[in-house]
This record gives C-alpha cells, sequence and structure tokens, in this order.
C-alpha cells in the first residue's frame, strides 16, 4: 500500500460513508495501512472494534484512542457531505472535526513512528456517536489480556478559539432522573376532595431548580440539578391531574455521586408518595494536570503552535471516559470544536498539519 501524507490520508478517512454503526470499510484500511503492528478486533454484530498495537521498548504502553463512525449528515450542505471539499484552506465533510482529523493525524503520526521508548497503539470504534460500546468491549478485553495502556490520548476535537488553547483531562459526568409523584385527580371545582401533586411540587421546586450539590473547582463546574421537564393532567382546564412526572439531569463532577443525587432528591420530597428512577449514563473523571501525559501533550503543543494549552474539563461526553474508568491516564486534544455535527462541517488544513505535528512530537519524546 502507497504512503499517505497526512492531509490525503484525512481526505480518503473522510470519503468513507461511515455513519454509525458503520465504519466505511475504515477499519480494514487501516490495518493494512498499519501493517507493522499487531492486530486484535472486537467486533458485537454491526459495531467494530479495532485495536493496533506494536512493541518498540520496554517502557510504558501510550495508546491513541479514537471513532471513524459520524452521525447522519442531514440537510443544508452546500456540497456531498461525503465528497470533501477543499475551500478557502478548509476541508469540507461530515467527520471533518468529529473526529476524522483526529484519526488521521495520529495513525499517519504511529506510521511514521521509527522510535519509541515503549508499546505504541491504536484503538478505533464505529459505535462512539451511539452507545460507545465498542470502546468498552476493547477495553475489557484488553484488561483480561494485561493490554492495558498505561496513557491514551482521545483526538476528540477539544480546542476554543486558536488550535492548540484547550486540552481536556477529565469530563463530567451525567445522571438522568425520573420522579413521578402520586396525588389524587379530581374536579377542579372541588380541589378539598383531591390531591394535586403540582400544589405539592411547587413548594418544592425553588429548592431544586438549578440547585448546585457542590461548589466546583478549579477545573469542574458546580454539579447543577437541571430540571428538564415537568408535566401533569391531560390538557383540560376541569380536572386536577393524578400523577406528576418531573424529568432531570445532572453533569456532576467528581465531587458528587449518583447517591448523593438521590438523597438530595428524596431528603426534599419526604412524606410525599412518588417514584424515582436514575439512570447515570457516564461516570466523571479526572487524570492528575501533574501527570506525564499532561506535561507532554502541553509541551509539545507550545513546541509547535507556540500556544500555552488550558486544562479542561467542559463539554459532553466521550469514550476517554471509559479508559478513565480503569485508571488509565487520558487526555483529549484535537482541532477547533465549532462545526460539529452541523451542516458545512470543516476544519482547516492547517489544524490538521500542526495536530498531526504535535502527536508526532509526543511519540518522540514520550
Amino acid at each position: 500500500m502507497k504512503n499517505f501524507d497526512v492531509i490525503d490520508l484525512f481526505i480518503k478517512l473522510l470519503s468513507a460513508k461511515s455513519i454509525t454503526p458503520n465504519d466505511g470499510g475504515i477499519m480494514d484500511f487501516v490495518k493494512e495501512y498499519l501493517s507493522g503492528f499487531d492486530v486484535y478486533e472486537f467486533n458485537e454484530g454491526e459495531i467494530k472494534s479495532l485495536f493496533l498495537t506494536k512493541k518498540f521498548g520496554e517502557g510504558e504502553h501510550l495508546c491513541f484512542s479514537g471513532h471513524v463512525d459520524v452521525v447522519p449528515p442531514g440537510d443544508g450542505w452546500s456540497s456531498d457531505p461525503f465528497i470533501p471539499k477543499i475551500e478557502d484552506g478548509k476541508i469540507y465533510a461530515r467527520g471533518a472535526q468529529d473526529m476524522k482529523s483526529g484519526v488521521a493525524a495520529f495513525v499517519q503520526a504511529c506510521k511514521e513512528a521509527e522510535h519509541f521508548n515503549g508499546r505504541l497503539s491504536v484503538m478505533l470504534t464505529s459505535d462512539e456517536e451511539e452507545d460507545g460500546i465498542g470502546t468498552q468491549n476493547a477495553l475489557k478485553a484488553l484488561k483480561e489480556m494485561e493490554l492495558m495502556p498505561d496513557f491514551a490520548i482521545v483526538a476528540e476535537p477539544t480546542c476554543e478559539e486558536v488550535f492548540g488553547d484547550a486540552i481536556k483531562i477529565g469530563r463530567r459526568g451525567s445522571v438522568n432522573g425520573v420522579l413521578k409523584l402520586h396525588g389524587k385527580q379530581g374536579h377542579a371545582a372541588y380541589p378539598a376532595k383531591s390531591v394535586n401533586p403540582i400544589n405539592l411540587i411547587a413548594p418544592i421546586l425553588p429548592k431544586l431548580a438549578g440547585h448546585n450539590l457542590d461548589s466546583g473547582d478549579e477545573f469542574f463546574e458546580p454539579s447543577q440539578f437541571v430540571i428538564t421537564d415537568i408535566r401533569a393532567g391531560m390538557e383540560v382546564t376541569n380536572v386536577t391531574p393524578g400523577v406528576l412526572k418531573m424529568m432531570f439531569n445532572v453533569r456532576n463532577s467528581t465531587k458528587t455521586s449518583p447517591k448523593d443525587i438521590e438523597q438530595f432528591v428524596r431528603s426534599n420530597f419526604k412524606g410525599l408518595n412518588y417514584e424515582l428512577e436514575m439512570r447515570p449514563s457516564s461516570k466523571p473523571f479526572m487524570t492528575n494536570p501533574q501527570s506525564k501525559i499532561v506535561k507532554l501533550m502541553q509541551k509539545s503543543i507550545k513546541d509547535v503552535c507556540s500556544v500555552e494549552a488550558k486544562l479542561s474539563t467542559a463539554g459532553g461526553t466521550s469514550d476517554a471516559r471509559f479508559f478513565g474508568e480503569y485508571g488509565v491516564d487520558t487526555v483529549e486534544f484535537g482541532v477547533i470544536n465549532d462545526t460539529i455535527h452541523a451542516p458545512d462541517e470543516r476544519t482547516s488544513i492547517n489544524e490538521v498539519q500542526a495536530l498531526f505535528e504535535v502527536f508526532k512530537k509526543v511519540i518522540r519524546e514520550f
């Protein structure tokens, strides 16, 4: 197979119609492209997970991770979302930012790696935009095989205004909840004969809505109780409801656990007839700011971009959280994040080239 430069590789990846959980043939291509790496596959139905690894020396294990799947393109594109368009130094295609730019950069960096003081790996999955089962399957298998990385870099788009301005060293968790408050349905003309759950919750709502469950810290904002939906009744004016349903979400830091959230809700609804269901969809994690991989990423970014990268935990969830659950020191770094999931998603050629150079430097100096 011919060698690509990072931009040609990026364009090839963008040309694959890899709408989640389809990999669009990318996994087979990368296996062949990184032919010197050992191959492990952990597939489950349509969901594909690929782990490529090469031992260069006796040092620590660094893994680059990313997803090849993209969200559906939707409407509003000025060109075909799977035929990359280059205009004014930018490349337009679905996945340009999220996250084929990152995948191209680290695959090419690993392709060109000649010397490394340890084990170097690439992990790819095809369902990050859905449930992230692929990365979970791969990590579970690697744990059993005793091939768990010491450090991981997830190449999600992290930068905010200028390329190189932000590294993510952690993420908040997410806890979803549904509370059903029971009363007694009745005629609106006879309120004494009914128990209106709207009346029951009215004095409680100010204690819940927007309440900070912790004070946050220099890396995490406070874990706030966010009410996302309240509904009751039958959309008529003469019947009071028998049941009220409230939905909520908490993006929790490492300071607040699902158990803390449950205790907070129960303390406010004590003595009332209610049902509570809670489902954590992701756990919070944070890598020590003094970790080797954090310091090396900051140095490499500064050397390549002349930018001081801040350490951030902002944003939603990513597959980095699964590495965090296994105690792997994990950082996220990628191109500017401003058009992900949008029509005419795009990133600049210069950013992709610089991202590749940063990853090459990390590998060289690891």
